[in-house]
């Protein structure tokens, strides 16, 4: 470079895998530059791209970035770029504290970056690509790592679950730098004040691509609190609303850093670094694994029906009523029987279905169970009985009538189970005459039925103080 007088040369460590060697000098005038020269054929390209962006950048950014000062030619060809030298410090992303400057203000560079407009990138000559172009490289990328066979099935399962699902991949694409990193991102000097993000260092992979790429990094290395403060800053400063699957593929990017340096390894044939790399990925399947496997464990397990709830009590009494009864006359007791039903064959399902005001539910009986009687009107008797046991809504003076016909009064008959037990115990071939002074006991046939069909239960009133519905379910034959 014309008018360089180099008085010192500090050589810079860089990776194997790296696409540049770069170094600092400083000149006569203690003016700083550096100087990055190209390995590869392929970097010396991406140098002169990046060079003629800078020069774009410069005047659409607010935050400085590298300036090209002049170019030295290589003896094994190409040239190398000399830039001018920014103050400040690197910053480590792992230090970046939850709701610091310095994370909010990395979230808007970051924005700023992606808010320009792509074709100032197109001018500049870099790569462009939309969101299918993008999904479908990345796919193409995965394709040839598993041809390695240094990708563990469990990661390339994972990432191709994710690459194939078309919803994540509806994207805007953006202007990106590319490497967001520990040795990109400048801060303010330390000078006693919080630390700003001054700016973005290393621009020789920028290009339209997806805006997480930029966030990969920050998903990998930042606390979730000062990531969520990075977000936030984003989401804010951005002119179009970040999508929403902006963090999961950021992630997958994250996670995939390691396949790209495995296969830069492999095309440089760095044996050692590719199986480092390898190594890297077998560990990062563990540890995927194991926090698929404990967020497994804290889901809620699906909640199914509650048998309890679904079973009614076998008996109801006036000591212990049924807490749910209201204050009609009518209950549905479809629930308790459906319990029973599922416990026997048996066992038939009950179903009342009120569909207006409270009826009575009636039972009845088939003609087989009309039976002689010492004075020959037992099918009027068992009628009778009937009519008495089912309707519970009968007033007063009907039963008083009832009562009177039976020769008994209602308020003296036996309690409800036993009154149940009897008719569905009585043997079919009862004909023997009552005792003097009692009315004969009728039994009720319930006609047994498919398992398709239901019964109708029996609700009548235990005492004449009706204060409440008591439901006699419906006992299995015998």
């Amino acid at each position: 470079m014309p008018g360089l007088d180099p008085d010192s040369v500090e050589g810079v460590v860089t990776p194997a895998v790296s696409p540049f060697d770069v170094a600092f000098v400083q000149d006569h005038e203690h003016r700083r530059w550096v100087v990055r020269s190209p390995r590869t054929p392929a970097a010396s390209a991406q140098l002169e791209q990046s060079a003629a962006l800078l020069a774009l950048l410069a005047r659409r950014l607010t935050m400085p970035v590298p300036a090209v000062r002049g170019w030295a030619a290589l003896p094994e060809g190409g040239r190398a770029c000399v830039t001018s030298y920014l103050t400040g410090r690197l910053v480590d992303l792992e230090s970046i504290a939850p709701g610091s400057r310095l994370a909010a203000g990395l979230g808007r560079v970051l924005a700023q970056l992606h808010n320009l407009d792509t074709r100032v990138y197109e001018e500049a000559g870099v790569p462009v690509y939309d969101a299918a172009s993008y999904r479908t490289r990345r796919l193409a990328e995965l394709d040839r790592a598993a041809a390695t066979g240094r990708v563990p099935t469990g990661l390339l399962a994972r990432w191709e679950g994710i690459l194939d699902d078309a919803s994540l991949w509806g994207f805007a694409a953006t202007p990106t730098h590319g490497a967001i990193g520990p040795g990109t991102v400048l801060a303010t000097p330390d000078d006693g004040e919080e630390p700003d993000v001054k700016g973005l260092l290393g621009w020789e992979s920028a290009q339209v691509a997806d805006p997480a790429d930029d966030l990969a990094p920050l998903v990998g290395e930042l606390h979730p609190e000062a990531l969520d403060t990075v977000l936030e800053a984003y989401a804010h400063a951005r002119v179009e609303r970040p999508d929403q699957h902006l963090q999961r593929r950021a992630r997958l990017v994250h996670e995939m850093q390691l396949v790209r340096s495995m296969m830069v390894a492999v095309a440089a044939g760095d044996d050692t670094g590719a199986e480092q790399r390898a190594a890297e990925l077998r560990r990062l399947d563990k540890q995927l694994a194991a926090e698929e496997a404990a967020e497994q464990s804290r889901l809620p397990e699906p909640k199914g029906e509650d048998p309890a709830a679904d079973e009614a009590p076998d008996e109801t009494s006036d000591d212990a009523p049924d807490a749910k009864a209201g204050t009609t006359t009518t209950q549905p007791v479809a629930t308790a029987a459906a319990a029973q039903a599922a416990e026997s064959d048996e066992d038939q399902a009950v179903e009342v279905e009120p569909t207006g005001p409270a009826q009575p539910v009636k039972v009845e009986a088939p003609d087989a169970v009309d039976e002689p009687s010492d004075d020959g009107e037992a099918p009027e008797a068992a009628a009778d009985a009937e009519d008495d046991a089912t309707d519970a809504n009968l007033d007063t003076e009907a039963t008083t009538d009832a009562d009177t016909d039976t020769g008994q009064d209602a308020g003296e008959a036996t309690d409800a189970g036993e009154a149940t037990d009897a008719a569905a115990e009585a043997p079919a071939e009862t004909g023997a005459p009552t005792e003097a002074g009692e009315p004969e006991e009728v039994p009720v046939a319930v006609p047994r039925q498919g398992h398709g069909d239901h019964e109708t239960a029996e609700i009548v009133p235990i005492n004449d103080e009706d204060d409440g519905d008591d439901i006699i379910p419906v006992l299995p034959r015998r």
